[in-house]
């Protein structure tokens, strides 16, 4: 019998992290933990492919939740129009996390949304019966020789690690962490697979209990 998922781990840790709380406008601040989308992305970062979909499933805090004020010069398409146009920036606030580590957890499953696949990656599907064991071995590989697909990132992408790679035995889950919940936490925007339209999908209530985040399950089994 195929299995329909296989499991992924990684650490990774860095010296700032930023997961955008939606609600919070001009002056951005951090969800207490990485949010769905963002450990979906990092996983990805070190090794993608669109015929796959990583499914978080949980993130261990391995470091006390700490808040910092950060600002920036920001240069980006968010500007006014009369500002790009006079190349003008501004100063963007934030509060950031600081001194972060953590141990994330998915599930690799093959991607039911085949219809948008590039050409190659529909022919790479078909020459395996298991695309969600190819990617783990793969992915665990790449991982152990510090290999990536793009450059990791804590959130924001200027926030690049201090380490990501396997598991370390050094580190372990901040139990010592009173529960904190989340009445709205940001699931994905492209929740409808590759190339997708937006579609902003919110999970409510969300726990951090004893450290440990786990992701709420989808109402569809894998």
């Amino acid at each position: 019998m195929i299995k329909l998922s296989y499991p992924v781990e990684m650490e990774i840790s860095g010296n700032t992290a930023m997961f955008t709380r939606p609600d919070t406008g001009d002056c951005p601040v951090s969800y207490p933990a990485p949010t769905y989308s963002a450990v979906k992305a990092i996983f990805e970062s070190v090794l993608w492919g669109p015929n796959v979909e990583i499914i978080p499933t949980k993130v261990e805090l391995c470091a006390p939740v700490q808040y910092h004020s950060y600002c920036t010069n920001y240069g980006g398409p968010l500007r006014s129009n009369t500002a790009i146009k006079a190349g003008n920036n501004y100063q963007l606030y934030a509060t950031v996390l600081i001194d972060v580590c953590y141990k994330l957890y998915a599930d690799v499953a093959p991607n039911h949304w085949k219809r948008d696949l590039p050409e190659s990656t529909i022919q790479w599907d078909k020459k395996t019966t298991s695309p969600g064991h190819a990617y783990q071995c793969i992915f665990n590989r790449r991982l152990k020789r510090g290999q990536c697909y793009s450059i990791p990132a804590l959130g924001w992408r200027e926030f690049t690690p201090s380490y990501f790679g396997e598991l370390r035995k050094t580190t372990s889950v901040f139990y010592d962490m009173s529960d904190i919940v989340i009445p709205s936490m940001l699931k994905q925007v492209f929740s409808k697979g590759y190339n997708s339209p937006v579609s902003y999908v919110y999970d409510n209530n969300v726990v951090i209990r004893n450290g440990i985040l786990e992701y709420p399950k989808r109402g569809a089994a894998l």
